[in-house]
């Protein structure tokens, strides 16, 4: 297909479909929500001995501390869950920053995304991604992090309840009784405000200018008739555009961006330019 694709000038030559972390151009906002920050604090063993996996969201300008959730895994369905009541209750960011771990981002995926960052797209939040192995990237919240660890999580509470108690109490101090020198001794409470943005769930997306919007289906593929072709399960449910670009050449999109090309004689779509690399639009000034 390569051979077929690169006589139209449609994707450069060697590129391979397989994503591999490089991180995104990162941003330095001055604003509330503007960007916020998520991760994973390491996992460490309750009492009871089981493993909690604290998922923490913190807000880059204000260092403001929008949640530490207890979890008892990192699977994307309850990260969903923490994401969407956050967003109910302080609002949508511009954009998201974290590493490159699971529920994130998937090294066998299109461009490295997944349902959850889909569905921040989708939101309207941009992506923004550390390169790997560079945690300083989020600075702002790995010393958080720091702090979380010695103040909240030694000792381990007994249970979840009990450690979920632990942990909201640390966010009511860190929020409203701990001066931050970077913010001129100011609290974060002080200067964090609810973002004006508010969640009113997804709205329909539409392609005035393609020639076809399809359904992707829930193994990740794009069926034209009897035609298969494979996306990625990313994208499952999710609406995209198709247009053909060339004779017997098809462009898939979603939302603005464009994902890549396929033909007929190929099942699967070959990617285009990285429209979330270094440069995406969304990601300001670095």
């Amino acid at each position: 297909m390569h051979a077929v694709l690169d006589r139209h000038g449609l994707v450069t030559r060697g590129r391979h479909r397989r994503y591999h972390a490089q991180g995104t151009t990162l941003s330095m906002p001055t604003e509330a929500n503007d960007l916020w920050c998520a991760d994973y604090k390491g996992e460490f063993m309750l009492a009871d001995k089981r493993y909690c996996y604290p998922l923490t969201v913190s807000d880059f300008a204000s260092r403001y501390l929008i949640c530490c959730e207890a979890l008892a895994t990192t699977k994307a369905v309850y990260a969903f869950t923490v994401f969407e009541r956050i967003f109910k209750d302080f609002g949508l960011p511009r954009a998201i920053r974290t590493d490159n771990g699971t529920p994130f981002a998937s090294g066998g995926s299109f461009f490295g995304l997944t349902k959850l960052s889909v569905w921040w797209l989708r939101l309207g939040i941009g992506i923004e991604r550390i390169k790997p192995g560079n945690p300083q990237q989020n600075g702002r919240h790995e010393r958080m992090h720091l702090t979380l660890k010695k103040e909240a999580t030694k000792p381990a509470a007994k249970n979840f309840l009990q450690q979920q108690g632990k942990f909201d109490d640390f966010i009511e101090c860190y929020n409203h009784d701990r001066p931050h020198q970077a913010l001129h001794m100011k609290y974060p409470g002080e200067i964090y405000t609810p973002s004006p943005r508010p969640y009113t769930g997804l709205g329909e997306v539409q392609y005035p200018f393609h020639d076809r919007t399809i359904i992707i289906t829930n193994c990740g593929r794009i069926c034209i008739g009897k035609r298969k072709i494979n996306l990625s399960q990313a994208f499952a449910g999710q609406t995209v555009g198709v247009t053909e670009v060339s004779e017997k050449i098809w462009l898939v999109s979603f939302m603005d961006y464009d994902l890549g090309f396929f033909d007929h004689e190929t099942g699967r779509v070959e990617c285009a330019e990285n429209p979330f690399g270094a440069k995406h639009p969304f990601a300001g000034d670095a």
